[in-house]
């Protein structure tokens, strides 16, 4: 039996969980937790799982490429084919899926086969977590919906916290393929989750993935998409790099790594928090104040690299900047997309995931020619000015129109 749903006045409805809002938060931040773990923990355990396929650190890295595309292919192709579902149908068949592709890896014998299932895993991701966030917006009041999508969405900071590391861990003693069952498991304690707490909407029969992709025929989506697909890079700048930083500038000690990664986990759970707060204050203060402190912190990263105090602060606050920035943007394409809310907000983290691939490989070209590591500061705040700029360009052309209305 469907949930009933109570109207807000502003095209989404508040649906009540049947258990409570407090387990079905719980049930959706594990979620996102669950699927980050997935996403980052294969970067820590990077040597193991190159040792145990017998090819080379830069082989293995075609196993997270192959990931990041799965994201980018998967989130438009989950959301268009199941238009006609409810966000819960849809939310079952894609942990049912994450699971199955985690089984697959973990089963595939040579490093091509584990590559493939790898992309496979990674079709659901993008939908997986645009699809949660509209669910957690879902159960609250419109004032309160940057508090739910942040809540959400930290369960992404709380895997690189606490899920990659033990994962690390985990293979470095068990193996990667264990680790990989684990959070397989993991991810069908979430299906059974979801199954029980999470509301059940009424699916919308009138949407067809036509209308989807022409929902998207909106500037203000497009812009707040190519505002994330150029804004989160200054963040991947940093940190597909920072292991190397410390390794070859800041000379820590091996030990002292974790304590960093750690820190990287602490900010990005700090941003998300702060960002949601803003959010419900002033969506456009919250995108604005984290580009701005982005470009300021990205800046500062060539004084701080010989510096163990001054590069954990720095370590913190840039990822606490920068993941302020996805509430906001999460929220915003709530606003904008009309009929295509589903296939926005999974588009959200293709755009996340083309950050990723934009900013280490601005990183790669920048070491290549020889400019060093404090350039990757620069390279990482001209990424985030790009950002500022598009959505500069969003709020400008939005005040048009709205003056043209008036």
């Amino acid at each position: 039996m469907a949930t009933e749903m109570i109207p807000d006045g502003h095209g989404i409805a508040r649906i009540p969980p049947p258990h409570g809002t407090a387990l079905a938060f719980l049930t959706l931040t594990f979620g996102t937790f669950v699927v980050g773990t997935g996403e980052f923990a294969i970067m820590g355990m990077l040597p193991e799982f190159a040792a145990s396929l017998h090819v080379s650190e830069a082989q293995a890295g075609y196993a997270i490429t192959a990931y990041a595309l799965g994201v980018v292919v998967g989130a438009p192709l989950f959301t268009i084919l199941g238009a006609r579902l409810s966000r819960r149908e849809l939310l079952l068949v894609l942990f049912g899926f994450f699971c199955g592709g985690n089984v697959l890896g973990v089963m595939m014998p040579t490093p091509g086969l584990v590559d493939m299932a790898r992309f496979i895993t990674g079709l659901p991701h993008g939908a997986l977590f645009g699809i949660s966030a509209l669910i957690g917006a879902s159960m609250v009041d419109r004032a309160r919906r940057g508090w739910a999508v942040g809540r959400v969405l930290s369960g992404i900071a709380i895997a690189t916290l606490i899920g990659a590391p033990f994962s690390t861990f985990a293979a470095d003693h068990l193996g990667w393929r264990i680790a990989y069952v684990v959070i397989g498991l993991a991810g069908a304690v979430t299906l059974l989750g979801v199954w029980r707490y999470i509301p059940a909407d009424q699916p919308d029969r009138a949407v067809t993935p036509l209308g989807e992709l022409q929902g998207l025929a909106n500037a203000q989506v497009l812009l707040t998409l190519l505002t994330a697909a150029i804004g989160f890079g200054g963040m991947f700048t940093l940190y597909t790099f920072l292991t190397s930083i410390l390794n070859n500038v800041t000379h820590v000690p091996e030990w002292m790594v974790m304590t960093y990664m750690v820190l990287w986990g602490a900010g990005m759970l700090a941003g998300a928090n702060v960002g949601a707060w803003i959010v419900d204050r002033n969506l456009d203060a919250a995108v604005l104040v984290a580009l701005v402190g982005s470009i300021g912190t990205m800046l500062v990263l060539p004084y701080v690299l010989h510096s163990r105090i001054g590069l954990m602060a720095d370590v913190f606050l840039v990822p606490t900047f920068f993941n302020a920035l996805g509430p906001a943007l999460q929220t915003r394409l709530m606003d904008f997309a009309g009929t295509a809310q589903t296939l926005a907000a999974s588009l959200n983290h293709s755009a996340f995931n083309i950050a990723n691939a934009l900013g280490a490989v601005l990183g790669s070209v920048l070491l290549a020619h020889q400019f060093g590591y404090g350039a990757l500061g620069m390279g990482g705040a001209l990424l985030s000015v790009g950002g500022l700029l598009v959505y500069l360009v969003a709020l400008f052309a939005l005040k048009g129109r709205n003056a043209q209305s008036a």
